[in-house]
């Protein structure tokens, strides 16, 4: 089956029903080219939904003219979308041709009976959202749609499959599986050929096999191909492979179709963990939402390739998908760089967390969205585990039981290679349960949300995990699985060692402010295989659950942020990519960074004192940069895996302090403020090792611009505010304006502000901490970005579909 980009050509717009239309109510169609994110452009709405990050629901409008081929005969057309949100209703030239309710897995529309054949047809998709997601879900033709071509014989979409059930340093046995359709009147015989070739595109291995498929059915061909010493695929080696297989009748090829995939062995046991090529990896895991910061939920796979690389360069070498389905593009990045992957299936089962959730169609739709998941996952080396939910309430009970079992058995027989796990949370799991737990509690919980529950919990929710209810309650959801995934549940590590000897778990959800302990035990213990932190990057949506809270007298902390915030500020990375202080601290705990790192606390108002949640990280800044008085009392957190820390300022020792495992691998300082360079320099031995400064940025502030990018779409300009040194002025947050000329349009322009005001598509942005991103898309050979802020020289920035290396002053 011949697959195009189907991305070009469509209009957009937010509905209007006939009726109005008839009334004189008009909105007019927008150019648009997916992947499109129909919400983020949207005014927000400062008394909405703080999970929806103050975004409101809506219903959209798409649609597309094509020219359907003359002789559709012996052809066969369908229009494959790899994600719509959500409850997709897909129209051509006025019919419906299918429907989808789920966002996040794709579906193929067979387009063959509803078209004119030369003539032009339109196509109509509508998506709605609201009320459907405890956090930004976007909505639109978020990611990419295909055309499928086609003759009367042909391999389908994911009818090729590739698998290694025996490996070994000498050879390996690469399983090939191809289906093959038939949609003629008659049985037909064809031979099946099939090319393995090595990661530099030498043959690994050839094959063929002749297969007849009856009339109007399809069949299944395997050939089993030995590659002799096979280049495994692994996080730290990611060898890819790739095989072409192909259908022909004597004559001609009917149709071909091309997978990558990589060579490798999977084990879990509770002795050794979790083993890839034989040898034990612990994953260094976090979790991602599906939006890509300040271009929302639209999927370029250039973004999903900065973050995966962005991820890797800070120590991770797994994510979780949480909690939906990740996308191809985010699976290819993952093979192509070396990252492992849980992918997770559903946030609901029938059990409902908002008011118009997938949980209203979860029993018809399940196990289609399940099968969507294997079919995409299947060749792809960097999934490694499937979770079957998240945080399920139903994990409790019987029924859940029951649920989790079927769900199970279905990705078993699905795809037997990968391993099985569910990310539990053992006091949702006993939600409807913990009077029990406490009579003279009766009510306390009653009429409090989730997500308002969650805002105070941090250790509760490890004391209700270890309780014999929870051991009871969730024993066959646990037991249904391959690894048990536990959501904030660490405190059951060690004692699940001696309840359950042959239990293998990972965790799937942790405090990122607790990584120093959950990781320790994940290293201690054998039948831990990893930490997955909440979360590897800001998202838009449960707007400042990771805030810190300044509180004055009598004030009490809440879990939602108000307007403006919109993101939930609890990443390693912010919403631009850019790294925080957690993930250097991260960094050294993972035993990856034998430099210290420095963060210093904001400065803030005396009268009011920090309340810091479970997510929340120090309110602190890599910076010595500050707007204050000299002498001003300044918090200096230096993060260090030796001994001791000593922190001088200008050359003057200040003072030494206890750090490493021993002191969560921080010190803390009072320094007086003085301009210069803040130096910590780590002892171990007592000796002084490796070092770290901090420089105050001083002189005229200037523009400073890098350019990155990887494909021929998309160009991300990195811009920040510094000095003559490079020293970024973070205390001198300005406008800034991107204009453009040539072949390219802004995608995006924003900052990693939490709390922004601006839009992320206008020309002009503040800057926030002295940085800034905007996200150019090219649509030809070359476009020129002129970058300017008041008081700085202007910076032309020349763009083209060469790979960039450019940085400019």
């Amino acid at each position: 089956m011949k697959r195009t980009p189907f991305n070009d050509g469509w209009q957009f717009r937010e509905k209007v029903d006939r009726f109005s239309e008839l009334a004189g109510v008009f909105v007019r169609y927008a150019e648009v080219t997916l992947p499109h994110d129909a919400t983020i452009d949207r005014d927000r709405d400062p008394d909405g939904q703080s999970a929806a990050a103050f975004f409101p629901g809506g219903v959209y409008q798409y649609r597309k003219s094509f020219t359907a081929p003359l002789n559709l005969t012996d052809k066969r057309i369908a229009i494959e979308f790899e994600g719509v949100y959500r409850d997709a209703m897909v129209y051509i030239n006025g019919a419906l041709a299918g429907q989808h309710p789920y966002g996040y897995s794709a579906f193929t529309v067979n387009a063959d009976q509803f078209l004119r054949p030369g003539e032009e047809n339109l196509i109509q998709v509508e998506a709605r959202n609201g009320e459907d997601s405890r956090w930004y879900a976007g909505a639109g033709i978020y990611r990419n749609v295909w055309l499928l071509t086609s003759a009367d014989v042909s391999i389908p979409p994911a009818g090729l499959r590739v698998r290694t059930p025996d490996v070994d340093n000498a050879g390996a046995v690469v399983e090939v599986a191809v289906t093959v359709e038939n949609h003629r009147n008659r049985s037909v015989t064809i031979e099946l050929g099939s090319r393995l070739a090595d990661p530099d595109g030498r043959e690994a291995a050839a094959g063929a096999a002749v297969v007849t498929i009856a009339a109007h059915c399809s069949a299944v061909s395997r050939q089993r191909l030995y590659v002799p010493t096979p280049l495994l695929w692994s996080a730290e080696t990611p060898a890819l492979y790739s095989l072409t297989a192909w259908a022909h009748d004597g004559s001609q090829i009917l149709d071909e179709s091309e997978a990558s995939f990589g060579i490798r062995t999977l084990q879990v046991d509770p002795v050794n963990g979790l083993r890839v090529n034989g040898a034990t990896v612990k994953l260094r895991g976090a979790c991602i939402h599906h939006d890509n910061g300040i271009l929302g939920t639209a999927t370029f796979p250039a973004a999903e390739e900065r973050r995966v690389q962005l991820l890797k360069d800070a120590g991770f070498n797994a994510i979780r998908s949480a909690h939906n389905p990740t996308s191809v593009a985010m699976l290819e990045a993952c093979d192509r760089l070396g990252m492992y992957v849980i992918d997770e299936t559903f946030d609901v089962w029938n059990s409902g967390k908002s008011p118009q959730d997938y949980s209203l169609r979860f029993s018809d739709w399940w196990e289609r969205d399940l099968r969507a998941m294997v079919a995409k996952d299947f060749n792809h080396p960097s999934v490694i585990l499937y979770s079957i939910g998240n945080e399920i309430p139903e994990t409790g009970s019987p029924e859940g039981g029951v649920a989790g079992r079927v769900l199970a058995e279905e990705l078993r027989t699905l795809d037997p290679t990968r391993f099985i796990t569910n990310a539990i949370n053992g006091m949702f799991a006993v939600l409807n349960d913990l009077e029990k737990l406490a009579p003279a509690r009766q009510g306390a919980t009653r009429g409090i949300g989730i997500d308002s529950l969650m805002a105070g919990v941090g250790d509760f929710m490890n004391k209700i995990g270890v309780t014999s209810l929870v051991t009871e309650k969730t024993a066959e959801s646990f037991g249904v699985l391959d690894v048990a995934g536990m959501n904030y549940l660490d405190a059951r590590y060690v004692m699940d060692k001696k309840l359950f000897p042959n239990r293998v778990i990972v965790g799937t959800e942790t405090f990122p402010t607790r990584i120093d302990h959950t990781w320790r035990l994940v290293r201690e213990n054998s039948h831990v295989i990893g930490d997955f932190t909440w979360t590897g990057f800001d998202y838009l949506g449960e707007a400042g659950i990771g805030r810190p809270q300044y509180l004055k007298n009598g004030e009490e902390p809440a879990m939602a942020a108000p307007y403006p915030w919109i993101a939930a500020w609890c990443g390693d990375f912010d919403l631009i990519g850019q790294r925080r202080p957690a993930s250097f601290y991260r960094q050294i705990v993972f035993g990856l960074r034998r430099d210290p790192y420095i963060a210093v606390r904001r400065p803030v108002d005396a009268t009011t004192q920090l309340y810091a949640g479970p997510w929340t990280w120090s309110d602190a800044l890599s910076s010595w940069t500050w707007s204050v008085p000299a002498g001003h009392p300044m918090v200096v957190e230096v993060y260090s895996d030796a001994e001791e820390v000593e922190l001088a300022l200008n050359g003057r020792t200040l003072a030494t302090g206890p750090a490493g495992a021993a002191n969560r691998y921080r010190a803390l300082f009072t320094v007086p403020y003085e301009p210069g360079t803040l130096t910590a320099r780590a002892v171990r031995g007592g000796e002084p090792t490796e070092s770290f400064a901090l420089c105050t940025a001083a002189g005229e502030t200037q523009l400073d611009v890098a350019v990155s990018g990887t494909d021929s779409v998309l160009r991300f300009v990195e811009i920040a505010l510094t000095d003559a040194a490079g020293n970024v002025c973070t205390g001198a947050d300005r406008e800034v304006t991107v204009e453009l000329s040539g072949d390219g349009v802004l995608a995006a322009f924003g900052s990693g502000n939490p709390a922004p005001h601006d839009k992320f598509s206008g020309r002009k942005h503040i800057t926030f901490n002295g940085r800034a991103l905007a996200v150019i898309r090219l649509t030809g050979d070359r476009a020129l970005a002129t970058v300017a802020a008041e008081r700085c020289p202007d910076i032309e920035v020349p763009l083209s579909v060469e790979p960039p290396r450019i940085a400019c002053r």
